[in-house]
């Protein structure tokens, strides 16, 4: 078994397509399809079903899969602790975050670490936030940033900014123009449209409720949808409402396409996650010390109350 063979096998079952995989490790996709047959070949095992013109994982593709995305981070830690000697000059970080950070908060870190940093090459992957831990536990992420809590004892959470959570609604709905809603109203004057389960945005809402003495159970769920600019479609199309951060949903606000309800959700934590057990990169470092920096310095001015009507 070759490096480059594990390569290929984890970019063709992350992606679950062949074409897609040889694009990302710059190979034909007969060069990719030959490689994977020659592993399953050499070791009498099938990793992935042959359906039409897809693809998939076979139950020991799963298994194996797991074990090759850690070695590869492996790998990748020994690369980047030689880059180190020569000071941050060269390397790779791999970095997972869950889809509020990802979309509106990090990318001008990761702006400034590269000005800095120009010789690093940043491998971002996005994820809901059980995702992005469950990168960290395997070994495949050195730096995850979330929303949501994170509750696993190998990792440690650091709180870098703060993000203000409220509820969306179109302008034609009684909550655009209403009085200040109670916790109440949200069981029983709304049907909702909400993130999957698993994401940092539905768990900090449904902890907010349950601090509200309000069961989450008792929601009107019609629909839910993997990212908040679905949601944020659907909602401006639907007599629905959503609880999401200001952060998505402020410049919709501000040009009139959605409003504000009146009810004070509070805010909720940025967090970087770090391995407890395993070593941090110089790079890893430097971009912690960076998001530390921008969390200290963000003046936000998405406050729900400026939008909420009196």
């Amino acid at each position: 078994m070759t490096f480059e063979q594990l390569l290929i096998f984890v970019a063709v079952a992350e992606r679950e397509h062949l074409t897609q995989a040889a694009a990302a490790v710059g190979r034909t996709p007969s060069a990719v399809s030959a490689s994977i047959k020659a592993l399953e070949s050499y070791y009498g095992v099938e990793l992935f079903h042959r359906v039409g013109r897809r693809i998939e994982l076979t139950r020991v593709g799963k298994v194996f899969l797991g074990e090759a995305q850690a070695t590869l981070a492996r790998v990748r830690s020994a690369e980047t602790m030689l880059s180190e000697l020569g000071g941050l000059q060269r390397g790779t970080l791999n970095v997972h975050a869950s889809q509020t950070v990802a979309s509106y908060w990090l990318p001008p870190v990761l702006m400034r670490f590269h000005k800095l940093y120009p010789g690093i090459s940043v491998k971002l992957k996005v994820g809901n936030t059980r995702m992005v831990a469950d990168a960290m536990l395997e070994g495949v992420a050195e730096v995850g940033l979330v929303e949501g809590r994170v509750d696993e004892p190998a990792l440690t959470v650091r709180r870098v900014d703060r993000d203000v959570m409220a509820v969306v609604v179109a302008p034609t709905h009684p909550w655009a123009e209403g009085p200040p809603l109670t916790p109440q109203d949200l069981i029983s004057g709304a049907s909702w449209i909400m993130r999957e389960e698993g994401s940092g945005t539905r768990a900090a809402f449904e902890s907010t409720l349950t601090e509200m003495g309000v069961d989450p159970a008792g929601l009107n769920l019609v629909m839910e949808f993997p990212s908040n600019e679905a949601v944020l479609s659907a909602v401006r199309e639907s007599g629905c409402a959503a609880a999401i951060s200001m952060s998505a949903a402020g410049p919709l606000v501000e040009r009139g396409l959605l409003k504000v309800a009146s009810i004070d959700l509070g805010a909720r934590d940025f967090s970087l996650l770090r391995h407890r057990e395993r070593r941090q990169s110089g790079a890893a470092t430097a971009l912690e010390e960076l998001c530390v920096e921008a969390g200290n310095v963000f003046q936000s001015s998405m406050d729900p109350h400026i939008f909420s009507q009196p």
